[in-house]
Formats: C-alpha cells, sequence, structure tokens
C-alpha cells in the first residue's frame, strides 16, 4: 500500500504528535494501571463500594490502552495498516472507555461524598452488591450510547481510519456528537460538581465535629481532583470535536486554511482527553481505603520471600515472612 503524504499542519500533528503522545500514555499508562490491577488482584482482601468502582475505572482504562498499540503504528506510518473491522472496533472501544471513565469518577464522587454524610451508616448506594450493579449498568448504559459511532466512523479513500470528528455527514454526526456531550460530559460534570459542594458545604456545617470524627481530607481531596481532571481534559475535546464537526458542513463554506487550524486544535486535543487513563492511578491512592499501605505491605512481602528463599533456601523462617496483613 502506497503511504500517504501530506504536509498540512493537521496531517503533521497526526503524524508526529499523535503517534508520540499516544506511545507515552501507553507507557505510563500500562505501568500506572498494571500496578493498581496488581494491587485489587492480589492485595485487596476486603472490597467496597468505592474499589468496586475504582476497579471498573482501572479496567476501563486497560481497554483504552489496548487500542493505543494500533493507532501508533496507523499514525506512525500515515495511514491504517490494519482492516476496516479493527478500525471500527478501535474507535468505538476508545470512546467507550472515555465515557466509561466519566461515569465511574462520578460515583466515586457521589460514594466520597457518602461516606463522608453517613460514616456509620450501611447506605443502600454504598452495599457492594449495588456498586457492582450500578458499574455493569454504567458498561451496558455506555455501549449503547456509543454504538451510533460504528455508523458515522469510516475509512477514507487514502487509507486513514478517520476520527469520530472527521467522518460521517457532518450534519448528523454533529447532532449525536452534541447529545453525547450532553449526556456523557456536560451532565456527569455538573453532578460531580454538585457533590463537591454538598461536600465542602457539610464539612463547613461540621467542622466543630471534625476532631472526633473520621479523616475526611482524602474524600475531599479525591473529588477535587476528580473535578479539576474533568474540567482540564475533558472540557477542549469536547469542544472541539463539536466544532471540528460543524467545520464540515458545506453551508458555513470555511477556507482550507479555517479548516486546517481547526482541525489542528482538535488533534492536539484528542491525546489531552485520554492522559486520563495515565492520571487516573492518583485515585487509588487518594481514596480511603489504605490502597497504598496494602500494595506497599505486598511488595515488602514479596521482597522478603525472595531474600529468604536466597539465603535460607525453602526454611521455615521463609514461612514465618508470609504473615503480613492487607486489611
Amino acid at each position: 500500500m502506497v503511504e500517504f503524504n501530506c504536509s498540512s499542519v493537521d496531517c503533521l500533528l497526526e503524524k508526529y504528535y499523535l503517534s508520540t503522545m499516544y506511545s507515552l500514555e501507553f507507557i505510563f499508562g500500562i505501568l500506572g494501571n498494571g500496578l493498581v490491577m496488581f494491587g485489587y488482584l492480589f492485595c485487596m482482601r476486603k472490597w467496597s463500594s468505592g474499589s468496586i468502582y475504582l476497579f471498573n475505572l482501572c479496567l476501563s482504562d486497560f481497554t483504552f490502552l489496548c487500542t493505543l498499540p494500533l493507532l501508533i503504528q496507523s499514525y506512525a506510518k500515515g495511514h491504517w495498516i490494519f482492516n476496516a473491522l479493527l478500525c471500527y472496533s478501535n474507535r468505538y472501544l476508545l470512546h467507550a472507555n472515555l465515557y466509561t471513565s466519566i461515569l465511574f469518577l462520578t460515583f466515586i464522587s457521589i460514594d466520597r461524598y457518602l461516606i463522608i454524610k453517613f460514616p456509620f451508616k450501611d447506605h443502600l448506594m454504598q452495599r457492594k452488591v449495588m456498586a457492582g450493579t450500578i458499574s455493569i449498568g454504567i458498561w451496558i448504559v455506555v455501549m449503547l450510547e456509543i454504538a451510533p459511532i460504528l455508523f458515522f466512523i469510516e475509512l477514507s479513500q487514502n487509507s486513514q481510519c478517520l476520527s469520530y470528528g472527521s467522518s460521517g455527514m457532518a450534519a448528523y454526526s454533529l447532532i449525536y456528537s452534541i447529545c453525547l456531550t450532553l449526556t456523557g460530559f456536560i451532565i456527569p460534570l455538573c453532578t460531580m460538581c454538585v457533590f463537591y459542594m454538598k461536600m465542602v458545604r457539610f464539612l463547613r456545617n461540621r467542622s466543630e465535629n471534625l476532631r472526633s470524627s473520621i479523616s475526611l481530607e482524602k474524600p475531599l481531596t479525591l473529588v477535587s481532583v476528580a473535578v479539576i481532571v474533568f474540567f482540564i481534559l475533558f472540557t477542549p475535546y469536547h469542544i472541539m470535536r463539536n466544532v471540528r464537526i460543524a467545520s464540515r458542513m458545506d453551508s458555513l463554506q470555511l477556507s482550507n486554511e479555517t479548516m486546517i487550524t481547526i482541525n489542528s486544535i482538535y488533534v492536539i486535543s484528542r491525546p489531552i482527553a485520554f492522559l486520563n487513563s495515565v492520571i487516573n492511578p492518583v485515585f487509588y491512592f487518594l481514596m480511603g481505603d489504605n490502597f497504598r499501605e496494602m500494595l506497599l505491605a505486598r511488595f515488602r512481602h514479596l521482597l522478603q520471600v525472595i531474600k529468604c528463599r536466597c539465603v535460607y533456601g525453602f526454611t521455615s523462617s521463609c514461612n514465618q515472612s508470609r504473615s503480613y496483613t492487607t486489611d
């Protein structure tokens, strides 16, 4: 297949900027989320509603990271080097990760608020069965919500697996994109802001009792970081995606230079939005489930076992080092 040559700014950004950014996101995302997956699978003894949401968030990030090698190779080559089915599935999974991450982060903020509001009460939303049910529901809702993207994604005549903002009929695609922005981003963002404000107001009203209460700093920090991540990472992408789709409408009759400028900004915003898969592991260390302590205890135990086996062999002293707690 002949490589498609393009010297415009947007094409160069796709070839060099996207391939570089996605490579960095893949490397650091695999390391961070791999560490978290290890912690949940081998360290977590007692699961809570928050840990269920966080595990699903990590699973969603892994789904996205699995799509990156195909994108990296194709952007570096200058054309899509795989079959059409992989193009559709890749774009579908990429957007599924984006909106499942947003919803899981939203429910994490709700869960943190309930921990502060009802620290000694078994609230319905904090039961593990309910958290599991909500998690399954999020996956199903997002998969159905993202399904129409399959009708807009297309392979161009020069073998480019076009992004959602650059493919499909602009008029119909814009309507769907606006609806997706509203339901998948704006409503969850507003929900997170509401619960953040409720949390701040509650802490302010109960400030005189905080000394005798449980530590509330970590839940508040978690929601604060989540709101910042929402605003900084996701807002530029959703704005530019809609602008990019609108710019392709024939009724606007934009100049070629304007089209290139809009597409260039849209290209820049894409990997920024998906940086959430690299940043999300920070939530596992900010949550109130002692995840960091459990993970460090597990690594200390593994190092002790390796040391014992190297020095003493398979002796009882090694077996004694296995007595550690991760609860």
